[in-house]
This record gives C-alpha cells, structure tokens and sequence, in this order.
C-alpha cells in the first residue's frame, strides 16, 4: 500500500475539515454577539410599558383591544432571542449558536480523526515513530493540541477554546503540508536513540499545553479588556469571567513547565549519546533554554511578586511566541546539529 500517500491525503484532508470547524465556530461567535444585541432590547420594551403604566388615569385612554400592544412573552419577536426586522430576517438566536457550536465540534472531531490517521500512515510508511523531521514534529504536535482541547470539551465543556485551538490546527498543518513537507526517509544516525523517542514525547505534550495556556491567556486579555470597559457582549459573555480563564491558563502551563524541563534534561542526556556532550550552547538547545527562563519567570511572578492577570498574560504569550521561534524559526534561519529537523 502506498502508505505516504493516503498519509499525505489524511493531513490535506484534516487542513480543509479544521477550516471548516474554524468558520462554524467564528459563526457562532458572530451568531451570539446578534443574540446579545436582539437580548438588549427587550429591557428597553419593558421599560416602556411599565412607564406607560405609571401614568396619572387621567393620562390614560383605553385602548380598543385589537390596538393594545401584546405582552412581551407572546410577541414573537422577542421569543427565543429573534427579532424580525423589517427586511424581514430574523436574527441569530440561541439554537443558532447552539447549532453553529455542535457543527464546529463535529467538524473538530472528524478533522483530529484524519490527522492522527496521517501521523499514523506516515509511520507506517516511514517504519518508525514519525518524529524525524520538523514536518513530522509538526503534524504530532497538532494531534496533542487539538486531543487535549476536545479532553477538555468532553470533561469541563470548554467549546469556547473551539475557535482559537482550530485556527491554530488548521495553521499547523496547512504549514506542515506546505512548507515543512519532506518525503519519507530513514533516521539520521544521530536520532537512533530511545532518549529521542522520550524527548520528543515529551516536547509535543509540553508544547501543546503550552499553546492551549497561551492562547487562553490571549482569550484572557480580551475579556478583561471588556470587562474593564463594561463592553461584555455577544459570545464574549458565553466566556468564563477573565479570572477563571487566567486560573485555567495557569494550571496548564504550571502543568507543561516540569514537563519541558524533563523534556531539557532528556534533549542533553540524548545529546550526550549522539555527540558525546551534554551541553553545547547549540542554537536549538539554547532556545530552549530561553523558553524555559521565560515559563520559569512567568510561574515565579505569579507565586512570589503577585504577578496576575495581564501582566501575566503577557509573560505567558511571550513563552508561547518564543516556543514557536525555537520550534520554526531555529530551524529555518539558524544551522546548527538540529538542522535535521529542519526542511
């Protein structure tokens, strides 16, 4: 069987399914904010009626009754959020969130099956674990991050990270199957360790906490932004309070920091056995050591400074842009021992 090819149709596939859940999602943002909107103005109906029922009795005529206004529970266009304008389309409502919500996770999950299809199919082609390369690294590391969000989704339901986390699996791996794509082809020598196998793991798991953390952190920024301004509307107000996502963000990267420092300390043990030193000051593995001062001083603000809320945030998405210059831009602008891993 040509294993490399259905690999290869697997990830191009899962590209086009991950765009797809990324637009259903973006719907659903931009179905609740109409909902918030169509919400907002049946206060102000009320408010009119109960002024009108304020008035002196002098003030007031009754009315025939095929002139009186019907209550606001049976007029239909405040039902369930609609709201029919003169054009005569109705607003966005709730099942319509609901709705846009469940495509998007649906297309999440069939999108994640094809990609771990991929990632499977290549190593069977390939007749090894398929973390050879930066193609490889890449398409591994976007099955760990979209696993980890839909755990997440069935465990707490956290569908709100559905936009942000497919837009991010439809980056990688339209950039893995684009730019960073090699064919198949045996190990270099040095890679031929079980250390490699347990660094990488390890690399992938860290890295995908690391983004989820970084981008709730960016989530973060958006909604304390808003709430500050007391602007906190449409989908925005589906989101957990900016504390609970600034605590949710916190727990995963206080998750991944030991790991990446597992995932340092097997990187030298591993370059111990391949080049006969534990530490070079090679371009990659001094990024990684970069990373891992940014995590450690994002962690020790937090526990001994005070340091919450935005300006951690900003440490956080720091990390995260300097995980993925390591990750790409090491690779691509740098040579050094790693460049293996490159294209």
């Amino acid at each position: 069987m040509r294993y490399e090819y259905y690999s290869n149709l697997a990830l191009v596939s899962s590209v086009v399914v991950y765009a797809l859940a990324m637009f259903a999602h973006a719907a659903e943002w931009a179905a609740a904010r109409r909902v918030g909107v169509a919400e907002k103005r049946e206060p102000e109906l009320v408010d009119v009626q109960s002024r009108n029922l304020h008035q002196e009795p002098s003030d007031r005529h009754p009315e025939p009754p095929e002139l009186r206004p019907e209550p606001p529970e049976l007029r239909p266009e405040l039902v369930e959020g609609r709201d029919h304008s003169d054009s005569g389309e109705s607003t966005a409502s709730s099942p319509r969130v609901e709705q846009f919500g469940r495509m998007g996770v649906a297309l999440t999950i069939i999108g994640f099956l094809l990609s771990v299809a991929g990632v499977l199919l290549r190593a069977l082609a390939a007749q090894r674990a398929p973390w050879g390369n930066m193609f490889e690294f890449t398409i591994t590391a976007m099955v760990f991050i979209v696993g980890v969000y839909l755990i997440m989704l069935w465990r707490t339901g956290i569908r709100w990270l559905g936009l942000p986390v497919t837009l991010l699996a439809a980056v990688g791996n339209g950039l893995a199957v684009t730019v960073f794509y090699v064919a198949v082809a045996p190990l270099v020598p040095a890679l031929h360790s079980v250390w490699f196998l347990i660094h990488i793991v390890a690399a992938a798991i860290s890295g995908a906490a690391f983004n989820v953390g970084g981008v709730m952190s960016i989530l973060y920024l958006i909604k304390n932004r808003a709430e500050d301004r007391g602007t906190v509307q449409g989908y925005l107000e589906r989101l957990p309070s900016s504390r609970k996502i600034d605590l949710i963000a916190y727990r995963f990267l206080a998750f991944a920091f030991p790991l990446w420092t597992f995932t340092v300390v097997a990187g030298a043990i591993w370059a111990e056995y391949a080049w006969g030193r534990y530490w070079g000051w090679d371009p990659k593995e001094t990024w990684a050591l970069v990373t891992w001062v940014i995590y450690a001083c994002y962690l020790h603000a937090r526990s001994t400074a005070g340091w919450r809320g935005s300006r951690a945030a900003v440490i956080a998405i720091i990390g995260m842009a300097s995980f993925w210059f390591n990750f790409v831009g090491i690779n691509l602008l740098v040579s050094g021992l790693h460049s293996y891993a490159g294209i």
